[in-house]
């Protein structure tokens, strides 16, 4: 399958390529290192791309839509419908990820991947279902796991075909009433972590729905004790059809030598999956910001990792990657345009 192809193409990033990069920086028209993270941002974009002035030539910004059988369990404080109409506000321009990639100058392109509701008819979207929706993961299988590699091969495919229309930063974001239920439950089996570690209160349940939450996932956990022993097998029996795609983007992006923008918690919940399938795409990985889901810092602390941003952002759709892809281009600006002391007839220290 392609995803497996993709996966076995990612090659951390050169250390050479970084080295190059940290020379020029250093050599700009600043004290050395005083932009902090803009600086590591653009070493690593000239890294990944292996070019000596890198430029970003197109960004884009997938959506990916997948409805969730635990939602039967009273997990989301909002219906499944609000899926589909959600992906009608994302197709009309009018939803919070299409102003903030306007900002960005970024595409959007939505993919039905596991709607429950189909909308055949739908100006815009990308069909690719694989399922009308997952099993309820505290009693069965999210889905199987053919389904599971198909949900990555469509994310692969989002990734390959936005690089032969010159796009060289593509971003992830979900929508799906009731995903941050299969994202703790992915965060709980593949950390690994206590369930209640990594559990939020997603659109905004009171402590007794949290508690019952996290009683769903532990019992989820238990049920599949014996099907999550690789990263995949984890998502088809606790994940999303969403979370699928986002890891296969990560994945195709990385193989593409393409820089990944990660949103949020779900986000991260795919963006892991393609980490424990290839640790060298986390070299491709920009994640935009922490979300304000408890389990998304405790991500960060056990993978060493560190977000652009924190911003009490928890809305997903992409939009904290639409913010953070103007971070990025800021110091790939920054890398490109400024003056070296050479250029400023400085002599550094003098």
């Amino acid at each position: 399958m392609e995803w497996k192809v993709a996966a076995d193409r990612i090659r951390p990033v050169s250390q050479r390529w970084l080295d190059t990069a940290w020379q020029r920086l250093d050599d700009l028209t600043k004290p050395r290192r005083s932009l902090g993270l803009l600086e590591e941002l653009a070493a690593r974009y000239a890294a990944i791309r292996e070019e000596a002035s890198p430029r970003i030539t197109g960004k884009a910004v997938f959506v990916f839509a997948g409805d969730h059988g635990v939602v039967d369990e009273g997990v989301s404080a909002y219906p499944p419908e609000v899926t589909a109409l959600m992906v009608n506000t994302f197709l009309a321009g009018g939803a919070g990820i299409n102003v903030l990639a306007r900002c960005a100058g970024a595409e959007v392109h939505v993919v039905d991947i596991g709607m429950a509701t189909p909308l055949p008819d739908a100006p815009g979207l990308i069909q690719r279902c694989v399922r009308r929706g997952t099993g309820n993961l505290r009693r069965e299988p999210a889905m199987s796991r053919e389904e599971a590699e198909q949900g990555i091969e469509v994310g692969v495919e989002m990734a390959r075909t936005a690089r032969e229309r010159g796009v060289s930063v593509v971003a992830t974001g979900d929508m799906g009433i009731g995903n941050t239920t299969p994202s703790s439950a992915l965060f709980a089996a593949l950390l690994p972590a206590a369930p209640r570690e990594v559990t939020g209160r997603g659109t905004g349940l009171q402590d007794e729905a949290l508690n019952h939450k996290v009683g769903v996932i532990e019992a989820a956990l238990e049920r599949a004790s014996g099907e999550s022993n690789d990263p995949v097998s984890a998502l088809a029996a606790l994940g999303g059809l969403e979370i699928a795609g986002i890891c296969g983007l990560c994945l195709g992006g990385a193989a593409h030598r393409m820089a990944v923008m990660v949103d949020g918690f779900i986000s991260s919940a795919g963006a892991l999956i393609a980490m424990r399938i290839n640790p060298a795409v986390a070299d491709y990985l920009v994640f935009s910001h922490c979300s304000v889901e408890k389990g998304h810092r405790v991500f960060f602390e056990r993978e060493g990792l560190r977000p652009v941003l924190d911003l009490d952002m928890r809305l997903g759709e992409g939009t904290g990657a639409a913010v953070a892809m103007q971070i990025l281009e800021d110091g790939v600006r920054v890398y490109n345009e400024m003056s070296t002391f050479a250029d400023a007839g400085i002599t550094p220290g003098a």
